[in-house]
Parts: C-alpha cells; sequence; structure tokens
C-alpha cells in the first residue's frame, strides 16, 4: 500500500473515530449548539429593537436586524464548535490516547488530520442547524446568486478549517481539558468584539480599531457581502488572507506540538 493510500486510510478511520466519539458525549455538542442559537433568539426578540437602531441611522426594523446579525452569529457557531476540538485533543491527550497513536503502525499525521476533518464537518452541521433556526425566525437571502451561495459555503469551511488548526493547537498545548476550554475562550468571545452585532462605525473610537482589525470582522462582513448583497470592499480579500494564514500557523503549530518528544 502507498503512503498516500494509507494516509487517506487512517485518517479515514480517525475520522469515523471523533464523530463516534461526540455522539458519545451529546452534552458537549448541545452546550456548543444551544449558545448561538440563545444569543440570536436574545438578540433579535429581547434587545433587536433597541439594537437595530444602531444601524441605519436608526431607521431599520426588527427583520432587517435579523438579516444583518445572521453572518456574525454564523461565525460565531464555527468559534464555538472549534472550542469543543480543543477540549477533545487535550482528553486524548491527557488520557495517553494520543501518546498510544504514537506508537503504532499507523499514519502519524492521520490523527490530527481526523480531528480536523470531524471538527469542520461539526461546524458545518452547527451552521446548517443555526442556519435553519435564522430563516425560522424571518432570515431572508433572497438577492444572493448560485454562485455566491457557493462562496459563502466554502468561505464558512475554510473559516471553519482555520480555527480548527488553532484550537487543535490549544488542545496539544494544554495540560487538560479544562485548560484547553480557558485557552480556546478567545474563538467565542472575539465575535462578540467585532461587527458581528453592530456595525464598526457605531463603536467608540477608542474601540473600533479592536473591532476592525481581527479575523472575525473581515469575514463577517464578507459573508454578509455574498449574502445580503452590502459592499465588501477589501474585506474579501482580508478574509481569505486571515483564514490562510491561521490554517498554516494552526497546522505548522498542531504538528510541531504532535512530534515533539513526550515528557
Amino acid at each position: 500500500m502507498s503512503t498516500f493510500s494509507l494516509a487517506v486510510r487512517d485518517s479515514s478511520t480517525m475520522l469515523r473515530r471523533n464523530l463516534l466519539h461526540a455522539r458519545r458525549y451529546p452534552s458537549l455538542t448541545l452546550n456548543v449548539l444551544l449558545t448561538p442559537v440563545m444569543l440570536l433568539l436574545l438578540f433579535v426578540y429581547v434587545f433587536g429593537g433597541v439594537m437595530s437602531a444602531g444601524i441605519g441611522g436608526g431607521g431599520a426594523d426588527r427583520s432587517e436586524y435579523v438579516a444583518y446579525i445572521v453572518p456574525g452569529v454564523l461565525m460565531m457557531t464555527i468559534g464555538g464548535t472549534t472550542v469543543g476540538t480543543a477540549v477533545s485533543v487535550a482528553m486524548d491527550m491527557s488520557e495517553g490516547i494520543i501518546a498510544r497513536f504514537r506508537t503504532m503502525a499507523i499514519h502519524r499525521g492521520s490523527v490530527l488530520v481526523g480531528h480536523v476533518a470531524a471538527s469542520v464537518l461539526q461546524s458545518i452541521m452547527s451552521v446548517v442547524l443555526v442556519g435553519a433556526v435564522a430563516v425560522a425566525i424571518g432570515f431572508r437571502s433572497t438577492d444572493a446568486t448560485a454562485l455566491e451561495w457557493i462562496a459563502a459555503f466554502g468561505l464558512l469551511t475554510l473559516f471553519a478549517l482555520a480555527l480548527t488548526w488553532i484550537a487543535v493547537g490549544m488542545g496539544l498545548a494544554s495540560p487538560n481539558a479544562e485548560a484547553a476550554a480557558n485557552s480556546a475562550q478567545p474563538l467565542i468571545l472575539l465575535p462578540l468584539i467585532s461587527s458581528a452585532f453592530v456595525p464598526v462605525d457605531a463603536m467608540p473610537g477608542w474601540f473600533r480599531p479592536i473591532a476592525e482589525y481581527q479575523p472575525f470582522t473581515p469575514a463577517i462582513e464578507t459573508l454578509r457581502g455574498l449574502l445580503l448583497g452590502t459592499e465588501i470592499g477589501h474585506n474579501g480579500w482580508l478574509a481569505i488572507a486571515w483564514s490562510v494564514g491561521l490554517t498554516l500557523l494552526g497546522s505548522l503549530w498542531s504538528t510541531s506540538l504532535f512530534h515533539r518528544d513526550p515528557k
């Protein structure tokens, strides 16, 4: 069997293992899914009337605010899902499972690839579920073409891949699952200080650079442009650059941690 065939076979096995592992621990998956859904409902039905005043000079109604926040909530869903990935990797490390995999006659890269592939699949499934809830409460994207929908799906997948590799590195670097969950909290907090809920222009001047120069804002603005027809501008290139850069950084970091000699 060639090296490539061995890598594909072992990666498929690890993918199946991680998906089964997620099914056996549904509480973590439910917590990850419920958070963005609750935030979506909270901001629409509790804060929607007030928050919509920050869009379009106060002339937006609740339905327009639903359309505005859905792209941000979808990106937040990806960030929350990858926190579970960091916890899962840390559990494998602390329980000695990864150390056992290192001694087995398997393609070593398949262990990480299995975690990454499973996390990306879970992220996309979570996005679909949250998107279904958004449609149920009034979100519509009537102006988006088929090509724009494909581009939006590609952006979500690429961004999920980038955050997943970062989360895998966090899990490998953490001594236990609790530490991994804490170190991955920025993946949930960063969307809260982005343009997910209010435009960057509506933020205080001292706070605006924090929201503007981070990976979530250009990704959200690009997704918003693809689905709602708003101006994308330079955000498209920034979103791709952030995604590719984080993917490379996360994969190199994770691979380095995985191949280091155990202490």
